[in-house]
């Protein structure tokens, strides 16, 4: 028998194969030349669909940077569960895995971050349309953020929003950062970000 899908099921999966096109046309030609148009083709659908996920290409890409920044604080969050104390070997690992993230990802996504942000700074109509959703991305990371550490058992030393945009303003430079001049920086930004956490004793 063949499963039948709910429409919430139809648009998230539709809103996903978006996101995956959008990461990889925005990837491929850069956020200012890439069109919906392009994006809509890759992902096998009509502009329309689109519009029907996102308000304009502004709110697509901050989407997309969104979803990354998930999978980065997933990989995060999945060695700090089974850790009852962040030493060398946990740091190390959380470091390998942001490494691969970043790779697998390639560094033209991280350029895009610093690409959509130079955007923004010489388009002031376009900062303001997407301000209250930049906003909203950082709130949802920040409360994506806090669920982790509660289900770690541990505490933020910081407030969840500073933490959240913190690793919005960092993630994309450390990755450029290590590629282009051939340097580890995930390691020591590791670090600075678990020094704001308070594990369980």
């Amino acid at each position: 028998m063949v499963e039948r899908w709910t429409r919430e099921r139809r648009l998230e999966h539709t809103r996903s194969v978006l996101l995956d096109a959008a990461e990889e046309v925005f990837a491929e030609k850069g956020f200012t030349p890439a069109t919906l148009d392009d994006i809509a083709r890759a992902a096998g659908y009509t502009k329309g669909a689109i519009y029907k996920h996102f308000d304009t290409k502004e709110e697509l890409f901050l989407a997309v940077s969104d979803r990354y920044w998930r999978r980065y604080f997933d990989n995060f969050a999945e060695v700090m569960s089974s850790a009852s104390r962040v030493g060398a070997d946990e740091l190390d690992e959380i470091a390998e895995r942001w490494r691969q993230l970043s790779i697998d990802r390639g560094a033209e996504h991280a350029a895009l971050g610093l690409e959509f942000t130079l955007y923004l700074l010489r388009n002031p109509e376009a900062r303001e349309r997407v301000e209250a959703k930049r906003a909203e991305v950082v709130d949802q990371l920040a409360e994506f953020i806090v669920e982790g550490m509660s289900q770690l058992g541990a505490t933020l030393l910081i407030e969840p929003s500073t933490f959240a945009r913190a690793l919005v303003a960092t993630s994309d430079s450390v990755v450029l950062g290590s590629q282009l001049d051939a340097v580890d920086l995930y390691r020591p930004m590791v670090e600075m970000y678990v020094s704001v956490i308070k594990l369980p004793d």
